[in-house]
């Protein structure tokens, strides 16, 4: 047996170690290997308790450990000593008569050990709290000593204490990364109400049947798939479907799965353990639980790799990953919302997504419209983005004539992110007052000649009423436009009116 100093050195160095959670692993070896002089084994194996009341081994050492061992998972239930161990909180030598009966041996099908070996069972645990347990056993037959196990039991508290302190460790970071997305999000509250009024202000019925269908989504847990343009605001409406959720209060978190390398996605959703790959240093999580009880919003998912695919997809099935490394599931609760400017569809048929993925995240598709199509809406966006742009102490700004002419008359190739950026840029050369085309870095719109009404009168002829007027007004820009209403090219454009006006007039005169 090793004398006192040795046992209060190797008690010393493993207590420094218990306070390093980042040194577990190490120190879970390191235990096992300092007790061999006072527990001579075969196989010793440290325990964790999962909360399905399974046991699944955490380090393993002796000439026994192999990987089906490293591997072995108990079902807690199926062996009432090892549950009385952790009920009565005190190391139990087993002996032959606990190995021969109904219970058995928790390596019997695994390990070829011969009944009443010796085998040692050593709780761990915290307060009131089982954490799991090791075990110790050896080839050959007889109990294991009581000075044996009472020393096991001291090295089992330690043991415990890096356990405990380990999990209290993962879980502070678990909440800093949470409060740390909190926090953006209380930063950024301000920016998704400006968001949300950006979409609340379309007039555009095809926008503003878009904002319908996202709010009656948004009360539900339901994937929503969102498509469109790049530029269109993919971003912002699930920034809007989560502040109309229920889970407004808790996190949202994206992730750019085109801005990330294809060997790191996995880690960026699911997240990694110390070690599973070079330069994984920390254990880390991924995304999914950053963003758990909250909206994680897949940006550009059209660009995932495949291999990342059919694990997001298991994910959203079952609510369960395992980390890159580890072999331990976690389930987490997380509505997800991907967008994409890739058609998926077009995608799946090329082979670049997958089928499956595709029908489980596009249960509930929305599809922004481009701004090219909705025109009537630039001009309002640029105000919500100015008002947006003031609450900092900057400005006030309003917008010239020929800001407005030219907002309404761009083409926009860009959509919303465009425009947004034009509003910004005119803000920096112009501190406050009176925007005009020139600060927007637009080009002003051509000026349109005034159409001389069909059957104008003559000076001397007889003078036509206002309404006769009209009409004859209308049907010249309609003429002219080939009867389009909408666009740039369009008879409300040409008028100066909006659309839904000039649908009004033409309603009121009758004319189609």
């Amino acid at each position: 047996m090793p004398d006192l100093i040795d046992l209060t050195r190797d008690l010393d160095a493993l207590t420094r170690l218990a306070a390093q959670p980042d040194a577990l692993a190490e120190l879970l070896q390191r235990a096992l290997r300092a007790i061999r002089d006072l527990v001579p084994y075969d196989l010793a194996a440290v325990y964790t308790l999962e909360p399905e009341a399974r046991l699944r081994v955490r380090a393993a050492d002796g000439p026994l450990a192999d990987g089906r061992v490293r591997r072995h998972v108990l079902e807690l239930a199926r062996f009432p000593t090892i549950q009385r161990a952790l009920e009565l909180r005190r190391p139990i030598a087993l002996d032959e008569e606990q190995h021969t009966g109904d219970e058995g041996d928790p390596y019997d099908g695994l390990l070829d050990l011969p009944a009443g070996h010796s085998c040692m069972v050593v709780p761990l645990f915290a307060g009131d709290r089982s954490l799991g347990m090791m075990t110790f056993d050896r080839s050959t037959c007889g109990i294991y000593p009581d000075q044996s196990v009472a020393l096991a039991g001291v090295y089992g508290q330690v043991v415990s204490i890096a356990l405990l302190f380990a999990e209290q460790t993962a879980l502070l970071d678990r909440l800093r990364h949470q409060a740390e997305a909190r926090s953006r999000l209380l930063e950024g509250e301000r920016g998704t109400d400006d968001a949300v009024r950006s979409l609340e202000a379309s007039r555009a019925p095809a926008m503003a049947e878009v904002v319908r269908l996202a709010k009656l989504v948004a009360r539900t847990d339901t994937p929503v798939l969102i498509q469109g343009e790049t530029g269109t605001g993919k971003e912002v409406l699930a920034q809007a479907v989560h502040a109309w959720s229920p889970r407004a209060e808790r996190p949202f978190i994206k992730l750019n799965c085109a801005a990330i390398p294809a060997e790191l996605v996995e880690s960026e959703l699911f997240g990694h353990v110390k070690g599973a790959f070079s330069g994984a240093t920390r254990d880390r999580e991924g995304r999914f639980r950053a963003a758990n009880g909250g909206t994680l919003l897949l940006d550009e998912v059209g660009d995932m790799p495949l291999e990342a695919q059919a694990k997001l997809l298991r994910a959203l099935q079952s609510g369960t990953f395992e980390p890159v490394g580890s072999d331990r599931s976690v389930r987490v609760d997380v509505r997800v919302v991907a967008a994409s400017h890739v058609e998926l569809l077009k995608a799946v048929q090329q082979g670049r997504f997958r089928e499956d993925l595709y029908y489980r995240l596009a249960v509930f598709p929305l599809s922004l419209p481009a701004l090219r199509d909705r025109p009537e809406d630039a001009v309002d966006l640029a105000k919500v983005f100015l008002d947006a742009l003031a609450k900092g102490g900057r400005g006030p700004w309003s917008l010239s004539a020929g800001a407005l002419d030219a907002l309404a008359g761009h083409r926009w190739p860009g959509n919303v992110r465009e425009l947004r950026n034009a509003v910004e840029r005119a803000t920096i050369v112009r501190a406050a007052g009176r925007i005009s085309a020139a600060d927007l870095g637009l080009a002003p719109a051509p000026a349109r000649p005034a159409p001389r009404p069909t059957g104008a009168p003559e000076a001397d002829g007889p003078f036509p009423t206002f309404a006769e007027n009209e009409v004859r007004h209308l049907q010249a820009a309609l003429t002219r436009t080939g009867d389009q209403i909408y666009g740039d090219g369009g008879a409300a454009a040409l008028l100066g009116l909006k659309p839904t006006t000039l649908q009004s007039k033409l309603k009121k005169h009758g004319l189609r």
